[in-house]
């Protein structure tokens, strides 16, 4: 099992129509910025990865608004939990039907939570089709919607080979979230293809 983190704490105050943005002038390099959707106060911290060792540029981007300001993005992680060859036979994968990117499941657990809980946005994904000695450029994109508005928006953008990945990214919910439903659009995007699935949490 392939893991390694890479924590940088970055803090963020934005305001409507503006963004901030801090960098780590390091062969690692984590950036912030406001997802730039209504008008309110956030903070966000990230940790960025590095990719089997591959000298690649990761930046955690986002911010919370509206119902979740105040509130903040924690350590972004991830495990491979299938090999290439583990993944293309459990997809009867061919080369010729070229990349594919197919989200297996999503959760944000607990899936009942209070204001000041922390909760866990994860995603399983498979990745097939990348050429031999090479990596595929991707975004991992977590949509937080609240009555139909969107409260926050954190990316993560890392390089995979083919195989099988499980990637999490806390959320610590601040002590005067609004209660009710929140949904969450998890997306992994490549250069030329996506896909997208969609799951909930509670706050009570």
């Amino acid at each position: 099992m392939y893991r390694r983190i890479i924590a940088v704490v970055v803090i963020l105050t934005f305001l409507v129509g503006m963004s901030g943005c801090a960098s780590i002038p390091e062969e690692h390099k984590g950036a912030a910025t406001g997802a730039g959707v209504g008008a309110a106060t956030g903070a966000l911290a990230g940790a960025l990865l590095g990719s089997r060792g591959a000298k690649t540029e990761m930046a955690v981007v986002g911010g919370l608004l509206g119902a979740l300001a105040g509130g903040a993005i924690g350590h972004y992680a991830y495990d491979q939990k299938r090999t290439k060859e583990e993944t293309a036979k459990r997809y009867d994968y061919k080369p010729s039907e070229g990349t594919l990117i197919r989200i297996e499941n999503v959760s944000v657990s607990p899936s009942v939570a209070k204001p000041g809980d922390k909760v866990e946005m994860k995603m399983t994904y498979a990745v097939l089709g990348v050429p031999a000695g090479q990596e595929l450029g991707i975004t991992e994109i977590r949509e937080i919607k609240y009555q139909g508005e969107i409260y926050g928006k954190p990316q993560v953008s890392v390089s995979r080979v083919d195989g099988t990945y499980s990637s999490s990214i806390p959320l610590t919910l601040p002590s005067d979230a609004k209660k009710g439903k929140y949904s969450v659009v998890m997306t992994v995007q490549g250069p030329t293809v996506s896909d997208s699935r969609e799951t909930s949490f509670q706050i009570q």
